[in-house]
């Protein structure tokens, strides 16, 4: 049979007595912790009027919105039947289960809420969010990938991984190239443009266009993947991701738009 070994790498990062750390939280730990300092050093260099409690305050409202945004979106889009019949499972989010687009709600909420709270502009705390959160994307596909889970479907690319829960058959490794694109391409991509003088004085402009790269990439990337088994298919071809994306993308053509077109 065609395709690669899955590595052997543990899901558990290590274990202190009974407590497993695994490379799933540690993700979004870490994704949240180099954001954090990233926003920091941002914020001094451009003399964006955040001060240092004001910035920790803030990685603490956002870190809320991944959270509980994501897992009530996991829940909500992905959850099927299986949360509703045992609730307690919703808490367990050390197990894995998490939605993008409920953190990405969440964390607009969430924004919305401490910018209203420091009298600041909503746009401008997003475009500094959106600016590192393709970090915590591409540490959380990687983790996807070492979890096992999440996988592409059977193909005979010579670069096809043989995933355990996935049958032993040769699969794409959708997880990186999501990794590749969600995290690498469009950190690259966002903080090129933020060097622009009129990127940083039109407030939401990488916000959009953070929203609309990707959703143009879930929805493409989807391709590759294998659908949630509980979800399957909508109208024969589409996957929930790739339904939850199209709103994203209006979203941000939208206010993409409207932005750019305000004198700064």
């Amino acid at each position: 049979m065609n395709g690669l070994d899955f590595p052997q790498i543990s899901p558990i990062m290590f274990s202190i007595g009974p407590l497993d750390i695994r490379w799933y939280s540690m993700a979004y730990l870490l994704g949240i912790i180099i954001g954090w300092l990233l926003i920091n050093r941002n914020v001094k260099k451009h003399d964006l009027k955040l001060s240092k409690e004001n910035i920790e305050d803030f990685v603490f409202y956002i870190t809320l919105g991944i959270v509980i945004g994501g897992r009530l979106g996991y829940v909500l889009f992905y959850g099927g039947t299986a949360f509703w019949m045992n609730p307690l499972q919703i808490f367990e989010v050390w197990k894995g289960g998490m939605s993008f687009h409920g953190g990405a709600i969440g964390v607009i909420v969430a924004t919305y809420l401490f910018a209203r709270k420091i009298n600041y502009k909503f746009l401008a705390l997003t475009d500094l969010v959106v600016l590192y959160a393709p970090i915590g994307l591409f540490l959380g596909r990687l983790a996807n990938f070492v979890n096992d889970e999440l996988w592409g479907r059977v193909t005979d690319v010579p670069w096809a991984i043989k995933f355990p829960k996935g049958g032993f058959l040769p699969r794409h490794p959708s997880q990186l190239y999501e990794a590749f694109f969600e995290g690498i391409v469009m950190f690259v991509v966002l903080n090129s443009l933020w060097r622009s003088a009129w990127v940083r004085a039109h407030q939401g402009v990488v916000s959009s266009l953070f929203v609309i790269l990707y959703g143009i990439f879930r929805i493409s990337m989807e391709q590759f993947r294998e659908p949630d088994i509980q979800m399957g298919y909508f109208f024969t071809y589409f996957t929930m991701g790739q339904i939850l994306s199209v709103p994203l993308i209006v979203l941000g053509l939208c206010v993409l738009y409207f932005v750019s077109r305000k004198k700064a």
